[in-house]
This record gives C-alpha cells, sequence and structure tokens, in this order.
C-alpha cells in the first residue's frame, strides 16, 4: 500500500479552499447534530468558551455563540473562516467570535491551558497521518484548563467508504475528491491516554450515510461532566 506523504494533506487543503469559495454555505445554517451535544456537555462542565478546530464556514462555532462561549474558530481556509465572520455580524454575534486562519498539522498559537473546551467536527479525519492525528491530540491536551473538555467526531473502518477509492496508506483513502483517515478502536484509545474517557458514541450522518464515532475525553483536574447519549 502507498505510503501517505505530505503532498496529499496539502492538496487537501487546496480542495477544501476551492470547495468553500465554490459553495458557500454548503453545509447550511443548522449545527450539527455533534455540536448540539457538545454545546450541553460544555455547559455542564461550566465551561465558558470554546476552540472550534476545522469550523468550516461556522455553522457550529456561530451555534455555540448562541449558546452563550465565546468562540474561537480555526480553519485553513480563508474562504470558509470570512463566511463565518460575515454571518457572525449578522447574527449580533461578532463579539463573540474570533477567526484563525491555521494548520492543524503545525503548533497552535494559543498558550497552555487558556481554553475550557474543545471541538473538532471530522477535522481528525481528514488527510492527517497518525503521527500528525497524535501531535495535534496533544496540543489539544496543551491549550486546554485542567478538567478541560475535548469532544470530536471521527470516521470509522466501519464506514461503507472504508477501503474504497485511492488509497494513501495508514488507513487514509479517497474518494469522490476527498481524503479520509478512518479510525479504528484502538487510534481513539490511544489518543485518550492520560485523559478520562468519557464516551464513544456511534452514529450516523449525511446520505451514505457516513459512520462516525463522536468521542468525549477530560483532562483530570476537575469536574468531569455527564457524556449524556443519544
Amino acid at each position: 500500500m502507498p505510503e501517505q506523504g505530505p503532498e496529499v494533506a496539502d492538496a487537501q487543503r487546496e480542495h477544501w479552499r476551492r470547495t468553500y469559495a465554490e459553495h458557500p454555505g454548503m453545509y447550511g445554517e443548522a449545527p450539527s447534530a455533534a455540536a448540539v451535544h457538545a454545546a450541553a456537555v460544555f455547559c455542564v462542565a461550566g465551561a465558558g468558551d470554546v476552540l472550534e478546530l476545522g469550523a468550516g464556514h461556522g455553522r457550529d462555532a456561530l451555534y455555540f455563540a448562541g449558546c452563550g462561549f465565546t468562540v474561537r474558530a480555526t480553519d485553513f481556509s480563508p474562504a470558509g473562516l470570512g463566511q463565518l465572520v460575515a454571518h457572525a455580524a449578522e447574527l449580533g454575534l461578532g463579539s463573540s467570535v474570533s477567526v484563525l486562519v491555521h494548520d492543524v498539522r503545525r503548533p497552535l498559537p494559543l498558550p497552555d491551558g487558556s481554553v475550557d473546551a474543545v471541538f473538532a467536527h471530522m477535522l481528525m479525519c481528514m488527510a492527517l497521518s497518525t503521527p500528525e492525528i497524535r501531535q495535534l491530540a496533544d496540543e489539544v491536551r496543551r491549550v486546554l484548563r485542567p478538567g478541560g473538555t475535548f469532544v470530536y467526531t471521527v470516521r470509522h473502518t466501519g464506514d461503507a467508504h472504508y477501503g474504497a477509492g485511492t488509497a494513501h496508506g495508514d488507513d487514509i483513502f479517497e474518494h469522490g475528491g476527498f481524503a479520509v483517515h478512518f479510525f479504528d478502536r484502538a487510534l481513539v484509545d490511544a489518543l485518550a491516554e492520560g485523559w478520562e474517557l468519557r464516551e464513544v458514541h456511534a452514529f450516523e450522518e449525511g446520505d451514505l450515510p457516513r459512520r462516525l464515532w463522536r468521542i468525549t475525553q477530560t483532562l483530570p483536574g476537575g469536574a468531569a461532566p455527564d457524556a449524556g447519549g443519544e
């Protein structure tokens, strides 16, 4: 099987930039089910601010802001984040949302222990190598305050597209122009080492449907939220 290299991630970065530019608001205005769940978990945990990784055009970031959180939204697409800023202004949420163009293959430009909660919907399962995913999880751990909560979703190896399309190695398969790193349970457990793993919830999304896991984990040092369930 071919080895996945940085050129795959670079090509995907350009693909997503072009996609957001050509299809404004491509995911609609309604928040994802994962974001609705995460907001409830963050509220129970007493979080005041949320860092969203891979915010895209901002449907979930705007939902968090509407729930009363201060939101820092990152994405590597300036086009997507531009749409987010414009929509936040229209909704009167501009003061609650800040954006940052950022490639998650690089360290997060935030101080240690500076955020209460982190959310990432299908960002962790983009065209990132396993070492890059582990590095990103370490960065999330670094910027979270003690007791902080991390909620993320990933497509997993039970998904219908796993093994389909172009194989790039490291469980990354490209189908329809989008490359996905499909997670197995061993990777989820590895990323939870040193955390309290509160929940691994299986759900489906979209027309295929895509099969995902929603993972909730907390850092030691604070009251653990109830992950709930669906």
